[in-house]
């Protein structure tokens, strides 16, 4: 039997309990919901364990403290389970999207997508959310009875369309959207757009937290802006003398507390508003529910900014983004042009089975063939 939830949830909630299906059914787990079981499934697949060495913004090799996709995504999921918590929502769901929203990433972050989606550009581009969902529905292979974890319509939908609705779907969705009766045009659940939100706000301040640590800007650089200008003052006066480190990560933990509290006031205002009597409803309101406020979107937007012009346009990481993408084509045009280059298991598909070979490399897998491809005198 599946224990009681630990807190009411509201109408709008998706019941955590009950699901719309599985591309294969499968006896309820004992003693688990279906998006606990979701979540657990989840972390101990393949992909999760790769997240660890595929990069946010720093290679590994850079600094052992800089963020992966893995601690960004333990990151967000703390974050989403806070959200859902406070405005009653399934919290399992939520957490479970947060955990598996970065697992159709390739190396290299960013850069690493930009060049797949140029190299996939006459066969649809290449996408990492619809990614995302041909790694749990098609290429992990754990389970004797199906390919792919078998996750839940709810959280499938949520990985497919957490950022809203999608309105050219990638033709990677297409083939499990109508067995599970998903609409892409649709806003997703509530749960689904909390995972969105607190990536966003892991995302913002993270990276500040990142470029602070790798010397990009400087603490007193953020004094001018909206929102972290507020919590560098309000923590030196109540901490008289604060270390400079310490004032770094009080800063960062502030901006959080207060993005995570502006989040959950707005919304609650949204959800009394719209009432939503179930979570269909929510899909239909044709507007998020979860949201910043308007001024806090725009402080938000104001540090993004800033982090455009200090850290991602960034000699440093404009250098190591040029070298990534570099790699990437050509690992992806030399196994094209040479599938026999491919791993045994790798071999006779289309360039679709290439794209997933290299979308699936970690970092350093990835500088690792590229050498053996390349570099004569490595043993391939």
């Amino acid at each position: 039997m599946f224990a009681r939830y630990p807190h009411p949830i509201a109408p709008w909630a998706v019941p955590p309990d009950r699901t719309r299906g599985r591309l294969f059914p499968e006896t309820p787990s004992e003693g688990r919901g279906p998006f606990q079981r979701d979540r657990d499934r989840i972390i101990h697949s393949t992909a999760f364990r790769r997240l660890k060495h595929k990069t946010q913004v720093f290679v590994a090799h850079e600094g052992d403290h800089y963020r992966t996709r893995l601690t960004h995504s333990l990151e967000v999921a703390q974050i989403a389970r806070s959200i859902g918590r406070r405005l009653a929502l399934n919290e399992d769901l939520a957490e479970a999207l947060a955990l598996a929203h970065d697992l159709g990433h390739p190396p290299f972050g960013h850069a690493g997508e930009e060049a797949l989606n140029q190299a996939m550009a006459a066969d649809g581009g290449f996408d990492h959310n619809a990614q995302a969902v041909r790694v749990v529905t098609r290429l992990e292979r754990r389970y004797p009875a199906f390919d792919g974890l078998n996750l839940t319509a709810e959280t499938l939908e949520g990985l497919a369309k957490h950022n809203g609705p999608v309105a050219r779907p990638h033709r990677h969705l297409a083939d499990f959207c109508t067995a599970l009766d998903l609409d892409l045009a649709t806003w997703p659940s509530a749960e689904a757009q909390v995972a969105a939100l607190s990536d966003d706000i892991a995302y913002t301040n993270h990276d500040l937290d990142d470029g602070l640590r790798a010397g990009m800007f400087a603490l007193d650089e953020l004094r001018d802006l909206p929102l972290a200008g507020d919590a560098i003052a309000e923590a030196e006066a109540k901490y008289p003398g604060i270390a400079a480190d310490r004032l770094h990560h009080e800063t960062i933990r502030t901006l959080i507390g207060a993005m995570v509290h502006d989040v959950v006031a707005e919304s609650s205002a949204r959800l009394k508003r719209a009432a939503p009597s179930s979570p269909d409803a929510v899909r239909q309101l044709g507007a998020p529910v979860i949201a910043f406020s308007a001024p806090m979107q725009a402080a938000n937007a104001e540090i993004k900014a800033f982090l455009m012009v200090h850290m991602y346009r960034h000699h440093r990481v404009n250098r190591m983004s040029a070298k990534a993408r570099r790699v990437v084509r050509e690992l992806f045009e030399a196994f094209r042009a040479d599938p026999g280059c491919l791993p045994m298991e790798w071999q006779g598909g289309d360039v679709t089975s290439v794209c997933d070979y290299v979308a699936g490399m970690t970092d350093g897998y990835a500088l690792d063939e590229h050498r053996r491809l390349f570099d004569i005198s490595t043993r391939a």
